[in-house]
């Protein structure tokens, strides 16, 4: 299976997850665009999902339903079945709540596509004030293999690069993550958020230092945790 990125407002991703005949699409935005793309890969779209139901991803639900009759898929759905059927293949479905309650990750084919659960460079934002669930799914995100390829709900890599560096100015790896950027395909590896992203990086000896020197807990994995989120 594949999958193609389209950016809509300002800084929001969606996406289409496709094989040769159907697709889905996620946080559909983009609807003109979506359209454009289905009809001239002759593709049917089969199906419309959210990573979580702020009203920012969830926009382009209704016009994609009446302009192509596709099933949309509300979040309870998606938990229960866990599963997302195309002739190509399944994407799995992940319940990570934190940043929101609803929150979910969909995985196929080493391809993660995180909402806003997990940006490229820093995770989301704890909107539900439960960080220690937020943690728990932060940890299963980081359980994925290296070489995953996460796409998020949102561009915020210029932004969240300089909150980076910020923290660890010695980390020649942020910039090498900058230099690569483009706006046209926004996506990171698992193994480059374990370097550049601060959020993912608290149980590093670099970050314990940082902390250890701005005067905050470190002492528990749960310390470096609420700590690094309260300086993002």
């Amino acid at each position: 299976m594949e999958i193609k990125q389209f950016r809509y407002s300002a800084d929001n991703l969606a996406y289409l997850v496709y094989d040769e005949t159907r697709a889905v699409a996620i946080d559909p935005g983009a609807v003109n665009d979506i359209l454009a793309f289905l009809r001239q890969a002759g593709i049917q779209l089969k199906y419309i999902v959210n990573t979580h139901t702020h009203p920012d991803h969830t926009t382009g639900n209704g016009p994609l339903v009446n302009e192509t009759g596709a099933q949309y898929l509300d979040m309870d759905t998606l938990m229960n079945k866990k599963s997302i059927s195309l002739p190509g293949g399944s994407i799995s479905v992940h319940h990570t709540p934190g940043h929101s309650p609803d929150s979910v990750v969909f995985y196929f084919d080493n391809v993660l596509v995180a909402g806003d659960t997990l940006f490229n460079g820093k995770v989301g934002r704890c909107f539900t004030g439960d960080l220690k669930g937020f943690l728990s799914s932060i940890k299963f995100i980081m359980s994925f293999p290296d070489d995953t390829v996460v796409y998020s709900g949102h561009d915020y890599v210029l932004e969240y690069m300089e909150t980076a560096k910020a923290i660890e100015p010695d980390n020649n790896a942020v910039e090498e993550f900058i230099s690569r950027y483009n706006p046209g395909h926004v996506y990171s590896t698992l193994a480059e958020e374990f370097r550049i992203n601060p959020t993912l990086r608290f149980n590093t000896r670099e970050l314990i230092d940082i902390l250890k020197a701005r005067g905050l807990p470190v002492a528990t994995e749960y310390d470096r945790w609420q700590s690094v989120m309260s300086i993002v």
